[in-house]
């Protein structure tokens, strides 16, 4: 392995996890280039779809996530196993300075098993509501970065001092503003027409998808053009169903490239992910705001209500149906398209919410944790 020092980052799975990570990575390289960052992501095919381009190392970890079935269950453990091994090899071969969790099942081992041994480990936190995973794993690490303050309502009284507001991290290139006519350029947009952009994230919304669908038909479009991210199991037929109605559209499956998406968008209608809300923040991007409806938790609707309640987005609870979702859409959508001193406001209020520096932010953080004096390792198995 390299002669620098390694900071591992664990997690993967979804583009919620990984893109944090990147700019993270990132922002290492220029603060720290005697850290190396290496990935330890999932075997989904959508990780080496977005860490291949970075250039950044990464490891395929064998972990899958936990089902509620004897069976799942089972696969679950068994690749714990496998995973707990790959990682003390990891460690073994690198002796990483630190570990940063991203989130999701994918960090648990690296983080727990760092935790143990006595070295330094961290997570990020960019829900307002933490998951399951980070909220099992925050007994372990040093520090939470954070995009909310509203976390705090969220996480027990002892592990509070534990919480960083960082801000949810976003790649440099969202924080250098791109020319708008050349990112409509590469995506085959017109640069002088608005642009509605439609998105599930990286792994698309049906329910998003549907609702959109029934609406634009009937909406007066003069001006504005429509890029639609449909999800690979989703686009063809969205791009069918576009065709039958006779309305131009671009629509692609999934781009990595999305700060081009932002640099052209002058209103979204999208899920709330962490990593979107913290993108349409830094961006300034004014949004419908379609939280996923599945989660026990809710967590995306925690995280679309801080943008509604500071005039940043509107929140829209999907209902699950694709003519109620068009009922409650229409009227919010038709009236944004055709106010643009809303549309100004908002983007101005989601802009005051955003944290470009929230990658150097976490850093900082990583920085603190390796020059902190060594821990014993903790008395427990992982």
């Amino acid at each position: 392995m390299s002669e620098r020092g390694t900071i591992l980052l664990a997690g993967g799975g979804t583009g919620g996890h990984l893109y944090p990570g990147i700019s993270v990575a990132q922002a290492l390289a220029e603060a720290c280039p005697e850290l190396a960052p290496l990935f330890l992501c999932t075997n989904r095919e959508i990780d080496a779809v977005i860490l291949k381009p970075t250039g950044f190392q990464f490891m395929v970890q064998p972990i899958v996530p936990p089902q509620r079935n004897i069976g799942g269950l089972l696969r679950f453990w068994r690749s714990w196993r496998e995973t707990k091994d790959l990682v003390r090899q990891v460690f073994s071969s690198t002796q990483p300075r630190a570990v940063l969790g991203l989130g999701g099942y994918a960090a648990g081992v690296a983080v727990k098993l760092a935790a143990l041994s006595g070295l330094p480990a961290a997570i990020l936190n960019p829900d307002v509501i933490p998951g399951r995973a980070n909220q099992y794993l925050m007994k372990y690490v040093s520090a939470v970065c954070c995009q909310f303050e509203a976390t705090s309502a969220h996480v027990s009284r002892e592990h509070r001092p534990k919480l960083r507001l960082t801000g949810c991290p976003v790649r440099r290139e969202f924080a250098m503003p791109r020319e708008r006519a050349q990112a409509a350029a590469r995506l085959g947009l017109h640069p002088n027409l608005l642009t509605l952009v439609i998105t599930g994230a990286s792994q698309g919304a049906a329910t998003v998808n549907e609702a959109v669908l029934a609406v634009v038909s009937s909406l007066k479009l003069h001006g504005w053009q429509i890029l639609h991210l449909a999800g690979r199991d989703h686009a063809g037929s969205v791009a069918q169903a576009y065709r039958e109605r006779a309305l131009p559209a671009t629509v692609i499956d999934f781009t990595p490239e999305t700060a081009d998406v932002w640099a052209v968008a002058d209103l979204a209608v999208s899920r709330a992910g962490a990593s979107t809300c913290a993108e349409l923040t830094v961006c300034g991007v004014p949004s419908i705001l379609m939280p996923y409806p599945y989660h026990k938790d809710m967590h995306q609707r925690a995280n679309a209500s801080v943008l509604a309640d500071a005039g940043a987005a509107v929140l829209l609870d999907d209902q699950k149906d694709a003519r109620r979702n068009a009922e409650r859409l229409r009227p919010v959508l038709e009236g944004l398209l055709y106010d643009a001193r809303r549309r100004a406001e908002m983007a101005a209020a989601a802009r005051a919410l955003g944290r470009p520096d929230a990658a150097r932010s976490v850093v900082e953080v990583l920085k603190e944790l390796t020059q902190m004096p060594s821990r014993s390792p903790m008395p427990k198995c992982v």
